[in-house]
């Protein structure tokens, strides 16, 4: 599919983004772990969140779920009730899918194969397999791969040990992989963080009955707890709301209102790099629904943006936002420099590279570094030819800078949008008309 977009004037109105893709992955897993059955409304009906779907499916989960809708209805099997997949578990294109499900698999006295698309056999797997291994579980690479730490995997899960583990990367995916299969494990596991993450995992475990404690960095939980099912609602996503609060921010005489979208800490980074720059952005309405912070965002379009100088613990709170914050920074007055952001390089893409080669064809002074980027500032942005290199983040951020620059911009293969946003297209031509 091929998106075109042209400049637009400013935005304005109300909106409400789809359902967070981090918080309904992790619907499925824990409403398929708990006991009893458990109601998910406001689920993102994403490519990435079907592929979570679809494994538990086969792994014996009964879920109900019409196409399309946000509804779901999960009867969970506990921790014990998963069944052998005579297939292969494919997790398409979604890092969460995978290794999420490879600390449940950890603990079941099964083997099964991992699979997913070319873009994540690509993706690192080892970070999560050391621990996992550590903890008892065996891994093996499946026939035709000759990369051990990379899908195709087959896991055989068994009696798991209890772990004492400090993660050498702040990462929201791997903390959880590793409380998954604590919950089989003997004795209490303690998880240590070198920066915080997103959590999601640990605020779900608790709101479903589990006894998770925190200190510091550090996660403690005691195996062999169960969990119950009850009526869980997915707030709006953050990372989708990122898009239109860049866009609102960097065209004058814009007012944009972005109604009941998770505000999670550990997630909003982008919102207090934003105001760093000078972004008039008001958060009203504040709320705890299911265990997790939910808010109205208010944004004008009033000036523009200074740049501002980013890096460390920040970074895993906006993780997912920078290539959009790249396309503000561009467009900003000053030069911004994003330091310790190595981690992009091994997204769906190499997010530092793409965003680079695609904002550079639209004008943009951008230099990338190791661990990040520099961006000048000051530039003008001019419609040009871009691709998504098959990256939902990076599709979605070029069509903000669309939005921003002079004349029209045609994005290439933009069907990978569906991953995360099915709805982003016809949201985005009704705003920017």
């Amino acid at each position: 599919m091929e998106l075109v977009t042209g400049r637009c004037g400013k935005v304005c109105g109300e909106i409400v983004v789809p359902g967070d893709k981090s918080i309904s992955h992790r619907a499925l897993f824990c409403g398929a772990l708990a006991e009893g059955e458990t109601d998910v409304t406001g689920y993102l009906p994403s490519e990435d969140c079907f592929s979570t779907l679809q494994c538990l499916q086969k792994l014996g989960v009964e879920i109900g779920y019409s196409s399309g809708t946000d509804h779901l209805h999960i009867k969970g099997v506990g921790l014990h009730g998963f069944q052998p997949s005579k297939e292969l578990l494919d997790a398409g294109n979604s890092g969460t899918t995978a290794r999420l499900l490879m600390g449940i698999l950890a603990g079941q006295p099964f083997s099964v194969t991992i699979d997913g698309d070319a873009s994540l056999r690509q993706r690192p797997m080892r970070r999560v397999i050391k621990p996992l291994s550590l903890m008892g579980a065996d891994f093996a690479a499946a026939k035709n791969n000759n990369k051990p730490d990379m899908l195709p995997l087959t896991i055989k899960g068994g009696n798991l040990k209890a772990i004492n583990y400090k993660l050498p990367v702040a990462s929201a995916q791997v903390k959880s992989a590793l409380l998954f299969a604590a919950l089989y494990a003997d004795g209490v596991s303690t998880v240590e963080e070198p920066a915080y993450s997103r959590d999601h995992t640990e605020k779900m475990l608790s709101f479903l009955g589990v006894n998770i404690r925190h200190r510091n960095r550090r996660i403690y939980i005691q195996g062999k707890q169960k969990m119950f099912g009850r009526q869980l609602v997915v707030p709006g996503d953050f990372s989708s709301a990122a898009f239109f609060l860049v866009a609102a921010a960097l065209l004058p005489g814009s007012e944009l209102l972005i109604k009941e979208v998770g505000v999670n800490p550990t997630r909003t980074g982008l919102l207090d790099v934003l105001q760093e720059m000078g972004a008039e952005l008001v958060i009203e309405n504040r709320r705890i629904i299911g265990g997790e912070p939910v808010a109205d965002l208010f944004i004008k379009g009033s000036k523009p943006l200074q740049g501002v100088s980013i890096g460390k613990e920040i970074i895993p709170r906006l993780i997912d936002e920078i290539p959009v914050l790249s396309v503000a920074a561009a467009c900003a007055a000053t030069e911004t420099v994003i330091n310790d952001a190595q981690e992009l390089r091994v997204k769906e893409t190499d997010r530092l590279h793409t965003i680079t080669q695609e904002l550079r064809k639209m004008g943009a002074e951008i230099m990338e570094k190791p661990d990040g980027l520099i961006i000048k500032g000051r530039s003008r942005l001019k419609g040009a030819v871009c691709d998504s290199h098959g990256d939902h983040r990076i599709a979605m951020s070029l069509a903000i800078a669309g939005a921003v620059a002079e004349g029209e911009t045609l994005i290439r293969n933009a069907e990978c949008i569906n991953i995360s946003f099915p709805g982003f297209v016809p949201l985005y031509r009704n705003l920017f008309h």
